[in-house]
């Protein structure tokens, strides 16, 4: 392989270690989105919530005033309990009712699923890059070019599942959450997205071959037909 060429894949994994780093920060951690309830009284305990794709975690708080837009927990004394617990479908159902109360089952498995996916891809990118570095391997960079773009569309479409999970849940009559923010997590999957797509769509051009300085070099090197 050129030196140049191995300059070149070098530093565009860089850029894609970024996108993997940010993947797995994104799909291990809670802070997709966090949740406030609707609370009208003062002198009661106030129950914010965030999520990721795997838990729900509580934070309750006793409010002393009451929100004057009937929104969020007001004026809060210090916080109270503090408490995460798996979704229903990797738990038993005491553990996670309340999110089985605001929130469809489907969405989460599916974005959790389509993330699972996404880790796979990357970490079968992640060994073919390492492959295409040894001698007369380097073959292997298409293959992993095309799993790092697979790999970010699957946790795009894993963002897009939670958005629309996020948004039917505050919609539904029957929640206690009436206003919702995307956190830092949610922000690390896009990112992840942009991060891994253009680096893939990188790898696959520099792993095109060549084409000639003069379109007439190649004509001129063919041989003569007899």
């Amino acid at each position: 392989m050129e030196e140049n060429k191995v300059r070149k894949i070098q530093l565009t994994s860089c850029f894609v270690v970024v996108g993997v780093i940010l993947t797995v920060v994104a799909v291990s951690t809670d802070h997709w989105a966090a949740l406030i309830p609707k609370l009208e009284k003062s002198n009661t305990t106030c129950e914010e919530a965030h999520f990721g794709l795997w838990r729900l975690c509580t934070r309750s708080t006793f409010m002393i005033t009451a929100d004057p837009e009937g929104g969020g927990c007001g004026t809060a004394t210090f916080p109270g309990e503090y408490n995460c617990t798996y979704f229903k479908h990797f738990t038993s159902e005491e553990n996670a009712e309340l999110f089985q109360i605001t929130t469809q089952k489907e969405y989460s498995i599916s974005a959790a699923a389509i993330a699972i996916i996404s880790v796979g891809f990357m970490t079968l990118g992640t060994i073919c890059t390492l492959l295409s570095f040894r001698k007369k391997m380097d073959y292997f960079l298409k293959p992993a070019s095309m799993f790092f773009i697979f790999s970010g569309l699957c946790i795009i479409i894993s963002v897009e599942v939670m958005r629309q999970s996020v948004k039917r849940m505050i919609d539904s009559k029957e929640t206690i959450w009436i206003q919702f923010e995307y956190s830092w997590s949610f922000a690390c999957a896009c990112a992840a997205f942009v991060i891994l797509f253009l680096g893939g769509i990188t790898l696959l051009l520099i792993s095109l071959p060549r084409m000639p300085q003069n379109p007439w070099e190649t004509c001129m090197d063919a041989p003569p037909e007899h």
